[in-house]
């Protein structure tokens, strides 16, 4: 195994991952008292594991068919777009907000 490729991929992730809605959704369900914090920490860890495989074996196929600099261009735009369209409006970003992280738990 490369050390620095695994501390690399662990700090990225980690650090992408802190206030993300993943970690925010997690926080609202450890805070039902009669649910074991237990369950709560395998759930979200058993997803976030699948979630990361997917990740890779999506990576995987689609350097079969587009180079690594233009996935990376691709994801660029994508995210600069969201970022865009999201940022621009805070209605929308209101409305994100309360679809994507607030709506599953109302």
């Amino acid at each position: 195994m490369d050390i620095k490729t695994f501390l690399t991929v662990f700090t990225t992730v980690f650090l992408a991952e802190l206030g993300d809605k993943t970690q925010l959704a997690t926080m609202l369900f450890a805070t039902e008292q009669q649910v074991s914090k237990w369950t709560v920490f395998l759930g979200a860890a058993l997803a976030l594991v699948i979630a990361s495989a997917l990740g890779v074996v999506a990576g995987t196929v689609l350097t079969q068919y587009i180079s690594p600099k233009h996935l990376q261009v691709i994801a660029g735009i994508f995210h600069y777009r969201v970022f865009c369209f999201i940022g621009k409006d805070r209605r929308k970003l209101c409305f994100y907000i309360e679809v994507c992280i607030i709506g599953p738990f109302a």
